[in-house]
């Protein structure tokens, strides 16, 4: 067994969507993968799914906004599968609205998940990979960073995970440790389903739609994101650090 089929990923948002699918393809690649999601219960699908695969999984209840429940669970994580070396920092949550009706509770919810998680967990997790002089942590941006109406909460956490991702290419680079972030455009998931519900729309007609717009005619899947991050959770994306790959069928103007 080499070392890459070792290795021992974390995913955040792991029980449905992207998080699932990520999850899943790590695992088909070797990784031992940790399943965290608010819910441990919830996870059941994704690791039952790996584990019927044979690979081997994790599932773990986890608040990421909280640093206690962080700390608990990386340290149960590296004592159950091993020093957990690649980070996939997934989570997050909508609170959409417009600027004036925005509650100051949506604005904190977003931030506290998206961002304050991110920085847990990676703070969590460094020292793990610092000591193995190797580690992969990719952050989940949005094409939403570029600005979206009724998610001023949203575009401003998914932005901030840009920075935080550059930021931590700069810190950890010499450690073996690179940093980097995927930005989906329209990606099939029960967050793009709410998004329709918001706005009034039908969820096919809403992916119709949306489809239109788009360079290769159609909206993206999970898998289609979770095979950018496990491009840059390999060995092969060594010398790729501090980047933000758009996965939007097309380029965004």
């Amino acid at each position: 067994m080499s070392t890459t089929e070792q290795r021992v990923a974390i995913v955040t948002g792991g029980a449905r969507g992207i998080g699932a699918a990520t999850a899943v393809r790590l695992a088909e690649e070797g990784r031992a993968v940790a399943v965290i999601d608010l819910d441990e219960a919830a996870c059941k699908d994704t690791v039952e799914k790996i584990t019927a695969a044979g690979g081997k999984a994790l599932a773990v209840g986890c608040d990421v906004s909280d640093a206690g429940q962080v700390e608990a669970a990386v340290t149960r994580i590296a004592e159950e599968l091993g020093a957990p070396v690649i980070l996939v920092n997934n989570a997050g949550v909508l609170r959409d609205n417009l600027l004036f009706k925005m509650a100051e509770s949506d604005w904190d919810t977003v931030m506290n998940v998206h961002l304050k998680g991110a920085f847990l967990m990676t703070r969590a997790c460094q020292k793990y990979m610092v000591d193995a002089k190797f580690g992969r942590v990719v952050n989940l941006s949005s094409s939403s960073a570029l600005g979206n109406r009724g998610q001023v909460n949203y575009a401003t956490a998914k932005a901030g995970l840009q920075g935080f991702t550059k930021t931590l290419a700069k810190e950890l680079g010499k450690f073996g440790v690179t940093a980097n972030a995927v930005a989906p455009g329209f990606i099939v998931t029960e967050m793009t389903a709410a998004t329709a519900a918001r706005v009034g729309m039908g969820f096919e007609d809403f992916q119709a739609a949306a489809a239109t717009q788009i360079p290769v005619q159609r909206v993206g899947r999970p898998e289609d994101i979770a095979n950018a991050i496990a491009f840059f959770a390999g060995d092969a994306a060594g010398f790729v650090s501090g980047q933000v790959m758009y996965v939007a069928g097309g380029p965004l103007n």
